[in-house]
């Protein structure tokens, strides 16, 4: 599935993902119904050997073993590879923050270890964070469709990078995403029908039984936010604290709950075509509004960086900068927008070497985390496994170059990005045996957070607000900014209104508004960047730094 961000093939994980949130339940001799059934038997919380990931390293590991299928627990057993990194003090220790970083397919085992300096302080000192690889995905019990990784190097050479274009492409695409669904069903089908959501979500139950929990503490990010709400109407009284940030609307993405053949995609049904659209412009109008000492590509005002983008884009399609070609500039694009700093100004030097047709720099990635497997295989079918097998996508593989054309129309390169990220699903082979698709506004113990970005070029605003009315109680915070999370584009007064929130169970004032602390191409702002926006009154006085 191509996953915008670093999600897909064999990589070293990046910054950012792939792949952004009053009743209690009693439990006697049963659990929570399962979705799409009646209740399912208890099973025994996993027991947690915590041992130090590598020597001296600040991360502790551990393996959790789950039931592969909850409605018979006692059939096969999957593992979860976890990490913990300890609360730092000095004060008193809250309990465990658990973290999803999104996807799906995001390896939390290193992702969390890799952006734990991202979350805000006190949040790192008064709880443990623990995160882990979802089932299915990377260190845990994976999807792997290949007999050996040069298997898959090869069926990846086998297809157009990024996306198709022209008529030959796309039958080598779609010939392509037919042998991945083949040789899926081949390898294990019994996993693939067993990786869902809501199979994640009575996982992440069971680890919160087994760090001794009485309720859960979350923040999932992105896809994280999808997995946050389902947990919240599977486990409503289980909620203690749920930060949901940079969100999946639940119906666009399940199509309302439908049995019937949807006419469009998941992605363009959230609409991640526009907002990748509108924050493309946002990346060049800021561009062009400064000097090429602050971003590369300004040809010196708004209008002329655009011209310049679309004349770049052009030539490539014409003729491809060594191996930049236009589909493969284009995704550089929708990407590299995910964190602003410092990723708008790498791309706006990507972009300009490619406008005087050279190749550029390949990327630096960051050291890798002290953990045993910094690298896992991270391959398509992973993501895929979860996203096709929850959300609903044109089975025919002729429709796409018609989705394709019409969200260009409305939303340019961006659409053919967005379109062709869900062709994997026409011949995906399986559905998941357990999904959920509403309702999403059972009553929770306690209300969620959720945490929308204006400009966001994977999750729209819109989707936040969305995901807020569903939710029951829910609050909105809306951070005025650009990027992909607020956790990875950092702005000390979210970090404040979370913090407070997490620890002490305080929500941020009815249409509480923040700003980041260091925009696009300029200066930083003062520390707390606070706007309280429609009916707010003044947030925390000591706005917390990252």
């Amino acid at each position: 599935m191509r996953i915008p961000g670093p999600i897909g093939g064999r990589r070293r994980c990046a910054a950012v993902v792939a792949g952004v949130v009053a009743c209690s339940t009693a439990f006697t001799g049963l659990g929570p119904a399962v979705a799409g059934g009646g209740p399912a038997p208890l099973v025994p919380a996993p027991e947690l050997d915590w041992r130090p990931c590598v020597q001296g390293s600040p991360f502790d590991c551990a393996t959790a073993e789950v039931p592969l299928d909850y409605r018979d627990p006692g059939g096969r057993a999957i593992e979860l590879a976890v990490v913990r990194r300890k609360a730092t003090g000095p004060g008193k220790r809250v309990g465990t923050l658990f973290f999803n970083p999104g996807g799906p397919g995001g390896p939390g085992s290193v992702q969390m270890p890799q952006n734990y300096g991202s979350f805000p302080r006190e949040v790192r000192e008064r709880f443990d964070i623990v995160s882990w690889d979802p089932r299915g995905v990377g260190n845990s019990t994976a999807v792997n469709c290949f007999a050996s990784a040069e298997e898959a190097a090869e069926w990846r050479a086998s297809k157009p990078e990024g996306f198709p274009v022209g008529a030959e492409e796309r039958r080598d695409f779609v010939a392509a995403y037919e042998e991945l669904g083949r040789r899926c069903e081949q390898r294990d089908p019994q996993l693939l029908r067993h990786v869902s959501t809501a199979d994640t979500a009575r996982d992440l139950d069971q680890l919160r039984r087994a760090v001794g929990d009485a309720q859960l503490t979350y923040l999932g990010i992105s896809y994280g936010t999808f997995l946050g709400a389902t947990y919240a109407n599977l486990f409503p009284g289980k909620v203690r604290a749920m930060v949901l940030d940079s969100d999946w609307d639940p119906q666009a993405w399940t199509n309302s709950g439908s049995d019937e053949e949807p006419r469009s995609t998941a992605f363009l049904r959230l609409g991640a075509d526009r907002t990748a659209a509108v924050t493309v412009e946002q990346f060049l109008s800021l561009c062009g509004s400064v000097t090429t000492d602050h971003c590369a590509f300004s040809a010196g005002g708004a209008e002329a960086t655009r011209e310049k983008f679309d004349e770049l884009m052009r030539r490539l399609r014409a003729r491809p900068v060594g191996e930049w070609t236009y589909a493969r500039t284009v995704d550089s694009v929708v990407n590299g927008l995910y964190v602003v700093h410092p990723g708008w100004t790498d791309l706006a030097a990507r972009l300009q070497e490619l406008w005087r047709g050279r190749v550029p720099a390949p990327p630096v990635f960051p050291p890798a985390p002290p953990v045993p497997e910094p690298n896992p295989y991270l391959g398509e079918e992973q993501a895929s496994a979860v996203f096709c097998g929850d959300s609903p996508n044109p089975r025919d593989p002729a429709v796409y170059h018609a989705l394709e054309e019409a969200s260009a129309a409305r939303a340019g390169d961006a659409g053919r990005h967005w379109t062709w990220a869900a062709e994997v699903c026409a011949d995906w082979p399986a559905m998941a045996a357990n999904r959920y698709r509403g309702p999403w506004n059972t009553p929770t113990a306690h209300p969620v957070l959720v945490v929308g970005t204006t400009y966001d070029p994977s999750t729209p605003y819109s989707a936040a607000r969305a995901m807020a009315r569903e939710l029951a109680g829910a609050r909105l915070l809306t951070l005025s900014g650009h990027g992909h999370t607020a956790l990875l584009n950092p702005s000390s007064c979210v970090d404040a209104y979370e913090s407070r929130y997490l620890v002490d169970g305080v929500l941020p004032p009815t249409g509480a508004t923040c700003r980041q602390d260091v925009p696009p191409f300029s200066a930083p702002r003062p520390s707390g960047g606070m706007d309280t926006g429609g009916g707010g009154t003044a947030g925390p006085v000591d706005a917390r730094r990252r």
